[in-house]
């Protein structure tokens, strides 16, 4: 230890005596040098021992106290990394709280609200999100132009990844892939950043299970086959291609149809396959993307279709398209004739020049893809994956059920879309007769559009989201939730006309809840709904909850299907276009992507759940129960989720609102 850490190492102990001996209410006083001098120490490896010794005093002394991060039990996972990335003071107390949980799981230190096994399984959470600080580049231009607070961050997590078992950390990362490739979304560049990172643990001495799993998906997303395992580069690969045996080419393309039905995860390699089959040996394609039988019909019946398809929009850089063009195919998309022009008219398609800008990538202009052929690539995952789109880091959950909603049930009318859009940089809708052209609207709900988007929803979001805005806007005046009206008209005839809100629109308090429970078993619960079967997806409005159960706002999502479960029980299949469906939302309420019969991109919960945390939803009123018939029993076993969690930001009064009956 050198002079100055032993310097720094007894004013941080100075400081900290001083904040212990210091009244509650003047501690904010002297927490600041403690902070301080945390930020020297951290700066070094010796320095940071010296925290994590000290972090037993930290609680006591008051280093937390009047904060967020005071209860190390409420601490959330998924905000760390976030904290720590941020150049303010809380970047350095979020590291403290780090240190802290450390002394918790090694015990060190005694919490009495947390124990050690549940301290343990938060910090190997927080490794396995943040891959990128356990393991950054070690490229000496990255890490001269990394400012202070991050090197601090990648230096803790190295002190914890010291401290902490490596094995543990490699089962959270499988179970994240897992998690996540099971969803199979649209753009799975998360999914592809954690394989990447983790990729040094595979060989840290981890369990074979576990190693096998992440080389499984390490091979999905590189080289699965013998021949691409061979091959340095894409250029190698081809001429290995047209070298290699017939039976090796069947091999080939069977692995990688293989390893794309197992993962969802797409190796550029595929694309350089499945374009040499499509030009040389296309009756390979079927078993190259492993078609069903409804595939490889729709294949055989649109066989120029998608050789110019494939030839036009299939690169390595839009290779997980190619996982769409299965999915399409099996689901039987192109059946309908109507729809086989109005996709061959986008491979020519002028684009507007804004739009290109928007559209446009380095990396498409390298590999030489026009940008129609982007556009194609992408209306194929949208297509192939309609659970599989995403909203990115905006605001957009409506936009982007809409996307998701046409392509499964209006294709014709999203192709109308993305072509205007594409073409014209408009489109426009009918707001109860009046035309509403979304070139002529200024902004929207999301203000500015992040641009990680799939390329369907880059084109198309910005103008959704504006006349969704702007249809809102004209309901404001009357006295109802605008969703009632808004939601028919923007989404189309698919949307039933009953419409309820648990909040009452004068008030703001929560109204009736009773009947608004009742309600929705009686128009969705196969129990007490007279059987009707849900035809269309339905779009609802629930309050998203964190972990702990407290309200952080509203979101839209679709419930997709109402089945029994395997155990009998009624489950609500739904799709959340927030990226990531398996969130914990409090209250032991966890909605699941896997293992109640979900469908690729859908969650579930359990019927009283999910209704725990709905706010409005629109209903048949000509396919409903007595509301009589539901039990008070089921009403306040829903209640009771709803007042501890969401409920505690609204003032509940029961009294009745005609408005919602």
């Amino acid at each position: 230890m050198s002079n100055l850490t032993e310097v720094l190492k007894n004013r941080f102990e100075t400081a900290l005596d001083r904040l212990e001996e210091a009244k509650p209410f003047a501690k904010s006083m002297y927490q600041t040098d403690v902070f301080q001098l945390a930020i020297e120490l951290a700066r070094s490896d010796d320095g940071m021992a010296i925290l994590y010794g000290n972090a037993p005093r930290f609680d006591k002394a008051g280093v937390f106290h009047g904060g967020p991060w005071e209860d190390p039990a409420k601490m959330q996972p998924p905000l760390v990394g976030g904290s720590l990335k941020l150049k303010d003071v809380h970047s350095i107390i979020e590291l403290l709280s780090e240190m802290r949980m450390l002394a918790i799981a090694k015990g060190d230190y005694i919490h009495e609200s947390l124990s050690q096994e549940k301290a343990r399984a938060f910090l190997n959470e927080i490794l396995a999100l943040n891959l990128d600080l356990l393991f950054p580049p070690e490229i000496e231009e990255n890490r001269l132009r990394l400012e202070d607070h991050m090197i601090r961050a990648q230096r803790l997590f190295h002190y914890l990844g010291q401290e902490l078992s490596f094995r543990a950390i490699a089962d959270k990362i499988v179970q994240e892939i897992d998690r996540l490739t099971v969803q199979r979304p649209i753009m799975p560049r998360r999914i592809l950043d954690i394989i990447s990172m983790s990729e040094p643990l595979i060989e840290s001495g981890m369990d074979e299970k576990t190693s096998e799993a992440l080389k499984k998906y390490k091979r999905a997303a590189t080289a699965p086959t013998p021949l691409s395992k061979d091959a340095s580069n894409q250029r190698e690969y081809r001429l290995s291609l047209e070298d290699a045996y017939a039976d090796e080419l069947e091999a080939e393309a069977k692995i990688f149809a293989g390893a794309l039905k197992d993962t969802g995860l797409v190796s550029p390699y595929n694309a350089v396959l499945l374009r040499f089959l499509n030009r040389k040996y296309p009756d390979l394609i079927p078993a190259a993307l492993d078609l069903s039988e409804t595939g490889t019909a729709s294949f055989n019946a649109n066989r120029e279709l998608i050789h110019d398809m494939i030839q036009l929009s299939i690169f390595p850089e839009t290779r997980q398209a190619i996982y769409g063009l299965a999915r399409m195919l099996d689901r039987g998309a192109l059946t309908q004739d109507h729809l086989l022009p109005a996709i061959r008219r986008l491979f020519e398609l002028p684009i507007h020049s804004e739009v290109k800008q928007i559209l446009s990538k380095p990396e498409y202009e390298q590999c030489g893809i026009s940008l129609n052929g982007v556009l194609v690539a992408g209306v194929i995952s949208v297509l192939g994956q309609p659970l599989g789109v995403g909203q990115g880091l905006n605001p957009t959950c409506q936009s982007a059920r809409a996307i998701s909603l046409w392509s499964q049930h209006g294709i014709s009318q999203l192709l109308e879309y993305i072509a205007r859009a594409a073409r014209d940089n408009d489109i426009d809708m009918t707001f109860e007769g009046v035309t509403i052209h979304s070139s002529l609207l200024a902004g929207g709900v999301a203000g500015e559009i992040h641009q990680d988007l799939d390329p369907v929803s880059i084109v198309l979001v910005p103008h959704l989201d504006k006349i969704y805005n702007e249809m809102m806007k004209r309901t404001l005046l009357r006295g109802e939730d605008g969703h009632k009206w808004v939601n028919p008209e923007f989404y189309g005839e698919w949307i039933p006309k009953g419409f309820i809100n648990v909040i009452d629109p004068f008030s703001l308090k929560v109204a009736n809840y009773s009947t608004f429970v009742r309600l929705f078993y009686a128009t969705h619960h196969p129990d007490y709904n007279e059987g009707y079967e849900l035809i269309f997806p339905n779009p609802v409005g629930i309050f998203t909850t964190n972990a702990h159960g407290t309200l952080l706002g509203l979101h839209a999502v679709s419930i997709q299907r109402i089945k029994k479960d395997q155990s009998g029980d009624y489950r609500i299949y739904f799709y959340n276009p927030n990226n990531d469906s398996g969130q914990n939302w409090g209250q032991g309420i966890e909605p699941s992507v896997s293992g109640f019969g979900e469908l690729e991109g859908e969650s579930s919960l359990p019927f009283h759940e999910f209704l725990s945390r709905m706010y409005a939803f629109h209903y048949n009123p000509y396919e409903q129960g007595d509301i009589y018939m539901v039990e008070d029993s089921l009403v306040k076993e829903v209640e009771a989720l709803a007042k501890d969690s969401w409920g505690k930001n609204y003032v509940w009064h029961d009294h009745i609102n005609p408005i919602l009956l």
